[in-house]
């Protein structure tokens, strides 16, 4: 499993950090351009891991390889799910946020945020990480094995802040999937704050204002 990811620090000696999960076929430099619209010059120092997903095949894609946190059989999400994958990718988000407590930065200061399917593994690994986290932000995503989520969250992030939004014209991952996490969450007792925006499978500027405020609401 690959674990080398892009790393930009804001300012020296960074006291919190965002572990960036990128979508299905991108790679850790797709939000790498973000930084600079997230962090004002002279705010406090972050530092923002975007991680490469491992390459491999993807069904849904005619077996072509491609980075993918896990294989995707359907975008409807009733088809077979990649469990192993998405649990070998969990183990790895978990080393990376290790990685940042042996440099200094406890798992408190640390935000586990991810797009589209690298949205989807973020929402599933944060809820289950055994130390508390300052907050999970999942945008154009869907939770991922649904059904285990009262049986393996984590009591240590019941708390923690969440970040959901979608685009209201997605036509890559459905709406009503961000707004079934959405319910679902919330139904679990989690403080999710809520977002949706006219746009398709994608980021808009009001999105990354929003991410910004509240990165620094949580950090």
């Amino acid at each position: 499993m690959s674990r080398d990811a892009v790393e930009v620090e804001t300012g020296r000696d960074p006291a919190a950090a965002v572990i960036w999960l990128h979508g299905l076929g991108a790679d850790g430099h797709d939000f790498e351009p973000l930084v600079p619209e997230l962090v004002r010059p002279g705010e406090r120092a972050l530092r923002f891991v975007f991680p490469h997903a491992p390459i491999r095949p993807v069904t849904l894609n005619g077996g072509i390889e491609m980075r993918a946190w896990y294989d995707i059989t359907a975008l409807d999400r009733h088809g077979p799910v990649d469990e192993k994958g998405i649990r070998t990718s969990q183990a790895t988000v978990q080393a990376l946020i290790r990685r940042e407590n042996a440099r200094g930065i406890g798992s408190e200061r640390i935000v586990l945020a991810g797009f589209s399917q690298g949205g989807a593994l973020a929402l599933f690994a944060g809820a289950r990480y055994p130390d508390k986290l300052a907050g999970i932000m999942g945008l154009s995503c869907y939770l991922l094995l649904a059904a285990r989520l009262a049986a393996e969250r984590a009591a240590a992030n019941q708390a923690t802040p969440v970040f959901l939004a979608h685009g209201t014209q997605d036509p890559v991952i459905a709406p009503a999937l961000g707004e079934q996490a959405r319910r679902q969450l919330e139904a679990a007792g989690y403080a999710v704050e809520w977002h949706a925006y006219s746009m398709p499978h994608s980021l808009c500027p009001q999105e990354v204002a929003d991410i910004a405020a509240w990165l620094r609401r949580v950090l």
